[in-house]
């Protein structure tokens, strides 16, 4: 991450924090001002909170018998779940099907559990997915969908393979999403901001992914209206999780997939699904129901103001704010609190988000 300690842009509005890649120094072909975000306590509509699952040591993508059955874990992305899904679940798929006969079951329908459904149904086999919850009742709607593999693994942990299954995660949804771009599925280009009063610098994830980055330049004093003096951009995707899930969804049922709401409290009562192959999506789920002890909650909370069209970029900035437009409202961000499990805001931490982006639009040296 940013060695600068500004938090980065936001992944999940339940983020990680993201970062941005070094980059030459570069003029800003346009000088001028950004449209003024207005904030204010009363433009406030509505403030979440959610719980990243996030593992030290990283997502896991795991192949293991279960009985008879071949089951394979695809869980633990913290903040970058909506980022990684079509890449994750990529690999967890290729994990799952070689010698696949029939239908193959799918626990959990947040992003990772109907992207991985999706690539069962393209590569020909029939699905159900069985949740306890569906969108938007998901900590994928949560999210607040910056493309940017973030918090997903902690940087003295990282070890050459992790990196290697991060990178082909990484790229093939970077590819996914491209093809997705529009409105139909909620995904659009957007110019990103990352400032700090010292020099950023990359950290190990800008380093495997940098080419990932298009436009990554620093932004000359004068050529931004940020009272920061260093100043990073790079264009990104941002993926309006509300849309893109219901798409999802959508393309699921079409395809004849099947959707069964069950919780499920054991691994015998997942021993006893009639299907052969089962992946398994759940996310913070996990912990208790695989036994996974090095999950942990990491919560994130929001405010999100009315919406402003003509906002379009997103921003990171020290003391961990973070903000983005999208369709429904501004973002405004955040927390990264580690180990607490309740998923509810606080009206105090909501408080300081709103007032700390207030005083940094305040300080535009423009518009």
């Amino acid at each position: 991450m940013l060695a600068a300690g500004t938090a980065g842009l936001a992944a999940l509005a339940l983020p990680g924090c993201a970062t941005l890649p070094a980059a030459r120094p570069h003029r800003a072909a346009q000088r001028g001002c950004l449209p003024r975000v207005n904030v204010a306590p009363d433009r406030v509509i509505r403030t979440v909170a959610g719980l990243r699952p996030y593992r030290p040591s990283g997502f896991v993508v795991r192949a293991e018998a279960l009985g008879a059955k071949r089951l394979v874990h695809n869980y633990g992305h913290g903040g970058g779940g909506i980022t990684l899904s079509w890449g994750s679940s990529r690999l967890a798929v290729d994990l799952a099907l070689p010698g696949q006969q029939g239908g193959v079951a799918v626990i959990g329908a947040g992003v990772m559990g109907l992207t991985t459904a999706r690539l069962v149904q393209e590569a020909g086999f029939p699905v159900t997915i069985y949740t306890a919850k569906l969108p938007p009742e998901t900590t994928s709607n949560i999210a607040g969908g910056q493309w940017f593999p973030s918090s997903v693994v902690d940087g003295d942990r990282l070890t050459p393979a992790f990196s290697a299954q991060l990178v082909a995660a990484a790229r093939y949804a970077y590819r996914r999403y491209q093809i997705l771009a529009g409105e139909e599925y909620g995904v659009r280009w957007m110019r990103n901001y990352s400032m700090s009063n010292r020099l950023l610098t990359p950290g190990p994830i800008d380093t495997l992914l940098m080419d990932l980055f298009p436009e990554a330049k620093e932004v000359a004093a004068g050529d931004h209206p940020f009272p920061y003096p260093n100043v990073r951009q790079f264009d990104g995707m941002i993926v309006d999780p509300g849309r893109f899930l219901r798409a999802l969804e959508r393309d699921i049922r079409i395809a004849g997939g099947r959707i069964v709401i069950r919780p499920f409290h054991s691994v015998d009562e997942i021993a006893a699904l009639p299907e052969a192959t089962v992946i398994n999506c759940t996310g913070l789920g996990s912990r208790a129901l695989f036994g996974d002890a090095e999950l942990e909650p990491v919560r994130g909370q929001l405010a999100v103001l009315l919406p402003q069209p003509e906002v379009d970029y997103a921003l990171s900035a020290p003391g961990g704010l973070y903000m983005f437009s999208r369709a429904d409202g501004v973002i405004l961000g955040g927390t990264h609190e580690h180990g607490v499990e309740l998923a509810e805001p606080e009206p105090e931490t909501i408080a300081r988000i709103v007032e700390g982006h207030r005083k940094l639009f305040a300080g535009f040296r423009c518009g």
